[in-house]
């Protein structure tokens, strides 16, 4: 009797046992070149490259284009999606796949060619808060002709001066400070008349709070909106 039962548990034990002799790893199949079409998409073009029949490959190629597009739906946003998505298809196949493409095949080359390096702006900023445009700005009202419509250029660019000021030192600041960054920054180019006044410094922090809260709801508002699209 228990050797029967030994035999059993024997038998049971060979049915629930899998072999992982024909497991693959993904460290053993082909690089993925474009992840958002998955690894069988890709094998579909492997087979497509394979079909002698001009005329079959070319259907096979047309029909594994329109499944990219559902299982990559955000590129049928862009304008000229067909023409991307046709050279997805020739990028998967290694640049290998010879059909009758609405598209011609992106040269293979450029595609592998590494961008031009993108140099990064050397100049020195003398005030981080104000900004590099903010100095192009001083340097170009500096050069127009003296008149009423300079100074209230002077005056509303001062008041944007304090604004920035304000932005990233939340804090008060004598208008007196505002007045020689400007005078600094123009050289002594730009100057305020007397009885010029800036907007006053809790007006301003007022309106960077105001400014700020609707940044911020209209954040939470697109936040909420792709919460709903996911449920």
């Amino acid at each position: 009797m228990a050797k029967e039962s030994k035999r059993r548990a024997e038998q049971s034990d060979e049915k629930h046992f899998v072999s992982i002799e024909h497991l693959e790893y993904n460290t053993q199949r082909d690089f993925l070149l474009i992840s958002e079409y998955g690894r069988n998409v890709q094998k579909m073009i492997k087979h497509t490259i394979d079909i002698e029949d001009r005329e079959i490959r070319n259907k096979a190629a047309q029909t594994i284009v329109n499944v990219m597009a559902y299982l990559n739906p955000s590129v049928r946003e862009l304008v000229d999606y067909k023409h991307k998505l046709w050279d997805h298809l020739f990028i998967l196949s290694d640049f290998k796949l010879d059909v009758d493409a609405p598209f011609p095949m992106p040269e293979k080359e450029k595609f592998n060619a590494k961008p031009k390096k993108v140099e990064y702006p050397a100049s020195k900023i003398r005030y981080k808060y104000y900004g590099k445009v903010m100095e192009d700005m001083i340097r170009k009202i500096a050069e127009m002709e003296e008149g009423p419509r300079k100074e209230q250029i002077t005056q509303n660019l001062a008041n944007f001066m304090k604004m920035s000021y304000l932005t990233w030192n939340k804090d008060t600041v004598d208008d007196s400070t505002i007045l020689s960054h400007l005078d600094e920054l123009s050289k002594g180019n730009l100057k305020l008349h007397e009885s010029a006044r800036l907007n006053h410094t809790a007006e301003i922090l007022a309106m960077n709070k105001e400014k700020m809260m609707r940044e911020n709801s209209a954040k939470n508002k697109l936040k909420n909106k792709r919460k709903v699209r996911k449920k």
